[in-house]
């Protein structure tokens, strides 16, 4: 039976898509490709999948617009590719759910990293700091070993594996003022060359999941000078 992921990149050049798909399988993995966003929809319908490559550029869809379709439907893991130097691009993608980006043109190996990175994150590796079970705070639940973060109705919040990773390093280092650098090594390594404000997008992110009112957050706090701070009570029931 087959186990190695099952890969799907997405992109209108296929220069690109032969190249990838070469390479992603030469690294073991399984791959499908598509041009574009019906192509894109109609193969994920017909399997599952567990990371998405998909290009920002599409002709019709926008990849933002199908990152956006993804993530309304699914928690499966995307990576962006964007063009060089378009921050906004990539706030923008960010914004959207992708779990990373990288940018064109990129060596194939760099890609390759960023993909065992997120899929590890995915999969809910522990790291050395992780702690098993569940941590609530002011009647909100994150189950560690689910990966899973509970409303204090129960309703379960869904999360994509950077934002779970992003809030657990905070909520294990509750009343502690965490710079960015220290965020990004927590969750994502330094395999990545993230941009300067891809924490702050995140958090924003969060904050719209978590807090009564994101504009005035009193769970993740913003230091001046600092970083983030989660100013919660946090207990292991």
């Amino acid at each position: 039976m087959e186990t190695s992921p099952h890969i799907l990149v997405v992109d209108d050049d296929r220069e690109i898509r032969d190249l990838l798909s070469r390479f992603l399988r030469k690294h073991g993995f399984r791959v499908a490709a598509a041009a574009e966003g019906r192509e894109m929809r109609k193969i994920l319908e017909s399997g599952r999948f567990d990371l998405i490559v998909l290009d920002l550029m599409l002709p019709g869809e926008d990849g933002l617009a199908l990152c956006r379709w993804v993530r309304a439907t699914s928690q499966v893991p995307v990576i962006m590719l964007t063009a060089v130097g378009e921050d906004t691009d990539r706030i923008i993608g960010l914004e959207m759910g992708a779990d990373d980006y990288i940018a064109k043109p990129f060596n194939p190996r760099e890609l390759l990293a960023r993909i065992r990175a997120v899929l590890r994150r995915a999969e809910g590796l522990p790291t050395a700091e992780a702690r098993k079970g569940v941590l609530e705070f002011e009647g909100w639940k994150l189950d560690t070993d689910r990966r899973e973060l509970y409303r204090p109705d129960g309703e379960l919040v869904p999360l994509t594996s950077g934002e779970y990773d992003l809030l657990l390093a905070l909520v294990e280092r509750a009343q502690r003022v965490l710079t960015r650098d220290q965020l990004l090594d927590l969750t994502r390594g330094r395999d990545t060359i993230p941009f300067d404000r891809s924490i702050d997008v995140q958090i924003s992110r969060l904050r719209r999941k978590i807090e009564d009112d994101p504009r005035e957050p009193v769970r993740i706090k913003t230091v001046r000078g600092g970083g983030y701070v989660f100013a919660s009570e946090v207990s292991k029931p």
